[in-house]
């Protein structure tokens, strides 16, 4: 666990960051930029960052969680890892125009679903075309849920947030073909999670 109180430390992202990793390896293959919406802790972005050297990694957050990820990005001093970004899904500009790919992990059913439909519109503006957007987390499938775990989760979330919850696979593939992202893979992960891979139509 991290010593420095100023690094926040969350027990998930450091479970899962290796499965999500090993997916990303053979995903963001190219040299470029890749936006990771909803940085969190900042612990996936500094572990992306130093395995994915050919990537510039731009983590983002909202403005009160900027100071923990700057704090990891501080010690880890990596020349691929640039200042994080305060990015609200929901106002617009947002602090990138364009980008080569993007990342978010268990974003979905913390923002409300008119968060989730910002976040695909602001991906289409700015995700270059045949670009890849890569989403992480628990899904339910035909209106179930997949695990005993996924449906506690999504009481707590929604006791916490009546907007918040897990989302129907098929409607979250259904917003992204609206927005011009096709499915391309769906990777089984860990603990009843997926990680979803879309690609945004060449124009």
């Amino acid at each position: 666990m991290a010593s420095d109180p100023s690094r926040p430390f969350c027990a998930a992202a450091d479970r899962n960051k290796a499965p999500i990793l090993e997916v990303l390896r053979r995903i963001f293959t190219e040299a470029g930029c890749i936006l990771e919406i909803g940085s969190g802790t900042g612990q996936h972005a500094v572990y992306f960052a130093a395995n994915l050297p050919h990537i510039t990694w731009q983590a983002t957050e909202l403005p009160a969680e900027l100071g923990g990820i700057e704090a990891w990005r501080q010690e880890a001093a990596l020349a691929n890892l640039p200042p994080p970004l305060a990015l609200d899904v929901q106002r617009d500009p947002w602090p990138v125009t364009r980008v080569d790919g993007a990342f978010s992990a268990n974003t979905a059913h913390i923002l409300s679903w008119q968060g989730v439909e910002c976040m695909f519109a602001g991906l289409a503006r700015v995700v270059e075309p045949a670009g890849l957007f890569c989403l992480y987390g628990p899904f339910n499938e035909g209106g179930e849920y997949t695990s005993a775990g996924n449906a506690q989760l999504d009481g707590w979330l929604r006791a916490r947030n009546p907007a918040s919850g897990l989302r129907e696979l098929d409607a979250i593939c259904a917003l992204a073909r609206r927005t011009g992202f096709g499915l391309v893979a769906d990777h089984a992960l860990p603990a009843n999670n997926r990680l979803l891979v879309w690609r945004r139509a060449e124009v």
